[in-house]
């Protein structure tokens, strides 16, 4: 983890605490040192309309965002589960020793990517990736060495189905690494900040408003922190459940 966003109830406290200060400036500092007159409010209307509307476009560009990665993240997960089932099977055109040792490199492999899915520990993980690609170089050798013996259609399936099996961790990988740009985050920050201000700068009783001026910020922050929830693979609650690549972990076993 390697930003705020990966610990999506910081973002909701910080988010929350900085917007309804941000709120509470316009109300109590700006609003004091210069009332803000009624033959302009409704101009100050189209302005902070316009603000708002800005803002809700652009959380929503954000949360599609975090929805698209989630889905490329959920859709890779499968992808690999297919991957190592079709290389498997095709094991069977290796020679029978050779077959063997793929099939248990596979197994070992297999376990590895559900674990990737499932930790949290970041030393756990670092412990797995190496593992993994430990694993990835044998499982690469015990390929390459039947296909230099015997150079045949049927032993280069299984050769370019190991190769699929590679590429499939590393799309993976690239996908969890495609996080929501941290400007991104920066510009919803920024505009959130500001409409905000307005909101508190527009209120005609702040005393009596003051519950009111806080609705915004508890909602854009729920916002943010569903987004950041979503867009983070490790942190938060929402996570990709490696489902298929435990169902044919199981039917491994069983088999």
């Amino acid at each position: 983890m390697n930003n705020a966003t990966d610990y999506p109830l910081l973002v909701f406290v910080l988010s929350f605490s900085v917007l309804s200060l941000s709120a509470l400036i316009g109300a109590f500092f700006l609003g004091r040192q210069r009332k803000l007159e009624e033959d302009i409010r409704e101009d100050f209307g189209v302005i902070l309309g316009a603000t708002l509307t800005l803002l809700g476009l652009i959380i929503g560009f954000s949360f599609s965002m975090a929805m698209s990665r989630y889905d490329q993240r959920k859709n890779y997960e499968a992808a690999e589960t297919n991957e190592i089932g079709t290389e498997y099977v095709r094991a069977d055109l290796l020679p029978a020793s050779d077959a063997a040792k793929v099939r248990a490199l596979l197994r070992d492999y297999l376990d590895q990517r559900v674990l990737f899915y499932l930790t949290r520990d970041e030393q756990q993980i670092r412990q797995i990736n190496a593992r993994t690609a430990q694993l990835q170089t044998e499982l690469w050798s015990a390929v390459l060495a039947p296909a230099a013996a015997q150079p045949t259609f049927t032993v280069g399936l299984a050769v370019s189905g190991m190769n699929d099996v590679l590429n499939s961790q590393a799309y993976t990988q690239a996908a969890w690494w495609n996080r929501i740009p941290i400007a991104a985050w920066v510009l919803m920050a920024v505009i959130a900040i500001c409409c905000n201000v307005l909101v508190g700068y527009g209120a005609r009783k702040v005393k009596a408003e003051c519950i009111i001026l806080l609705i915004l910020p508890l909602v854009v922050a729920i916002a943010f922190f569903l987004i950041a929830d979503i867009d983070s693979p490790r942190g938060g609650v929402i996570h990709v459940n490696p489902q298929n690549l435990v169902s044919l972990a199981e039917s491994l076993r069983a088999h």
